[in-house]
């Protein structure tokens, strides 16, 4: 169930020290994460890749003439529907690429600062396929490739696993703060279902709809208690293990389990701090320089090294414009 291992706080002044040590509301690093750590990293969320039916034939778009086929990008075939999925939901075959894989096939420069919409927009080219026959990359009217996606303002599980891993040894058994985004419509009221069901052909009854699980109680005590107010952004504030952040999301119905990672993490002495900001599409991470060092290693874990005053804007990625 989520939650699990979460308690929640009577207020948000476990937090107030985060405030202090923010540039305000802003797309820079130290608009998101506290500035005064020793180094940074941002850690670049999953890129979810739903290629296109081989029986399909896209309408051709441009893409860079030195992109790479797919089959040279190893990406990770993933067996199992996303983090999220309704039970029985039917999803296309699913593989993982990285972000530098992305800027393989569409031409664009990866960077530390390179934004989603600056590298999923292919390079121009006049050639009516890639090298070695490889078709143009599918893409939407606003010319990104359509098969490619990342989810915002949350680390999927297995990326969040990896990355805690990491951290488990430079946090020990302390207790972590964990901040929800107060803004998630499914923290306000109940989920509603569209349920699409036919009889059998022997007059049997539709199956009976899903029951909305219950609002876990640790839930309801953090939306009745004061929030941390931070600028721009106020949220739900729990403690719990540093593991704990793997039970924190939504539980639709019993078997339907929409995770959420913490948008703010931070053991109890402050060592380190964790944001994942509801708008962008990478999470971000200051703490000592061992610390960064570990997360820019880890297996699992596509991460760059950031300064506080780097910017993550819509429009910061100059490389690639």
């Amino acid at each position: 169930m989520s939650m699990q291992g979460l308690r929640a706080l009577p207020d948000g002044s476990a937090g107030d020290w985060i405030a202090a040590r923010l540039r305000g509301f802003g797309s820079t690093v130290a608009c998101t994460v506290p500035t005064g750590f020793a180094a940074y990293a941002r850690i670049l969320h999953p890129v979810d890749f739903f290629p296109a039916p081989p029986s399909t034939s896209p309408t051709p778009a441009p893409a860079s003439a030195a992109s790479a086929p797919v089959a040279e990008t190893s990406a990770t075939q993933v067996g199992t529907a996303p983090a999220g999925t309704a039970p029985g939901e039917l999803v296309p075959q699913q593989a993982r690429l990285t972000w530098a894989q992305v800027c393989r096939r569409t031409g664009r420069t990866p960077h530390a600062l390179m934004q989603w919409r600056s590298i999923t927009t292919p390079i121009a080219t006049p050639a009516p396929t890639l090298a070695g026959g490889e078709p143009r990359l599918p893409v939407t009217d606003e010319g990104l490739w359509e098969e490619v996606s990342v989810q915002e303002g949350t680390l999927e599980p297995a990326a969040l696993a990896a990355l805690l891993d990491v951290l488990a040894p430079f946090t020990g058994e302390q207790e972590c703060c964990h901040a929800l985004w107060e803004g998630y419509g499914w923290l306000h009221g109940p989920p509603s279902f569209v349920l699409f069901a036919y009889a059998d052909s022997e007059g049997g009854s539709p199956p009976p709809p899903p029951q909305p699980a219950p609002v876990p109680e640790q839930l309801r005590r953090a939306l009745a208690a004061p929030r941390l107010m931070l600028p721009g952004r106020d949220y739900l504030l729990f403690t719990g293990s540093l593991r704990a952040a793997m039970s924190m999301g939504h539980q639709v119905t019993e078997d339907w389990f929409d995770p959420q990672s913490p948008n703010l993490l931070w053991p109890l002495d402050r060592s380190w701090c964790l944001a994942s900001e509801i708008d962008f599409d990478s999470t971000l991470i200051g703490g000592s320089a061992e610390l960064i060092e570990a997360v820019l290693a880890a297996p699992g874990l596509e991460a760059w090294e950031v300064t506080e005053d780097d910017d993550l804007g819509f429009f910061a990625d100059t490389l690639n414009t």
